[in-house]
């Protein structure tokens, strides 16, 4: 359990509300299928996913997937999720849940991907594509106000406190000063004035899927938003440097945008690890090897 008010899910409750919702369903092979912050999968027969909020407030990114999802996927190179089913609430599960296309491929990193700066050119062209469509109409209020689509300045307090939370929980093996002082930078820069544009919120590679070495899919679209696009360019730093190179290049990002990207980039790791370094140590891991990149970044300038 990662949150105080998570709701515990299992494969025998998953079979119940198949049951009751989709019982053509019910009998098809059921594992279990990763499982991330905000949400627990498992895999259904060949071709299908269900996807089950851990919270009352990951749910509300349902029916914004079910909405904008088949609107945006005709517009973009890559595979994206497909929603098949709404679930409702049933007994012992009182959230929506929901029943996706499955999508062959395997998570990015050294074993799947073949040329690093290939991939990040793909991503780049993946990114552009997303942040060019029109917004039909779309705008930054409800569940399309992700805070990461803001500005740094708005999250300022909540990222101060995690850094008290990193230095008070003992050694995290990071640099913490020098990554404040790449946080306090960035607040001292302008804001973007780039316009609103689509935003996945969250393309680390955990959510980038790779067929015959290159980028085939893009997943996990729960942080999709409309906002400010210099949040959306820093998870390059999970990648190694060759992709976040040719990411850069491919979309000329200025120094202010990438400043702003890296203190992004900052504040979500050092939240990451002040909040799950006693529940999720895979995803603190993640979040400290992102760090490190930074700091080897900052320390090469």
């Amino acid at each position: 359990m990662l949150h105080e008010n998570e709701v515990p899910v299992d494969g025998a409750l998953v079979r119940e509300l198949l049951r009751a919702q989709r019982p053509e369903w019910s009998a098809l092979s059921l594992s279990p299928a990763g499982a991330g912050t905000e949400n627990t999968m498992y895999r259904l027969g060949d071709d299908l996913l269900v996807r089950l909020p851990r919270t009352a407030g990951a749910a509300r990114s349902l029916a914004k997937e079910r909405h904008w999802l088949p609107r945006l996927a005709p517009l973009l190179g890559r595979a994206v999720p497909e929603p098949v089913h709404a679930g409702a609430p049933g007994p012992g599960y009182p959230l929506p849940w929901s029943v996706h296309r499955w999508i062959d491929g395997e998570e990015a990193g050294p074993g799947t991907v073949r040329d690093w700066a290939a991939f990040g050119a793909d991503l780049a062209a993946f990114v552009a594509q997303l942040h060019a469509i029109g917004l039909m109409e779309a705008t930054r209020t409800a569940d399309l106000a992700w805070y990461r689509g803001g500005t740094l300045g708005a999250c300022a307090g909540w990222v101060e406190r995690d850094f008290g939370t990193c230095r008070a929980g003992g050694d995290t093996g990071l640099d913490l000063d020098t990554l404040e002082r790449l946080w306090t930078a960035a607040l001292d820069l302008p804001d973007s004035r780039a316009p609103h544009v689509w935003l996945h919120g969250d393309l680390k590679p955990t959510n980038l899927l790779v067929r015959g070495g290159r980028l085939h899919a893009v997943i996990d679209f729960g942080a999709l938003s409309v906002g400010l696009p210099d949040a959306e360019h820093s998870t390059v730093w999970d990648l190694p440097a060759a992709a976040r190179h040719a990411y850069w290049d491919a979309l000329g990002l200025d120094d202010a945008t990438r400043a702003r990207a890296r203190a992004w980039a900052v504040a979500v790791g050092v939240s990451g690890i002040a909040y799950y370094r006693h529940t999720f140590p895979a995803f603190v891991d993640e979040c400290t090897a992102r760090l490190r990149a930074i700091l080897a970044d900052a320390a090469g300038a």
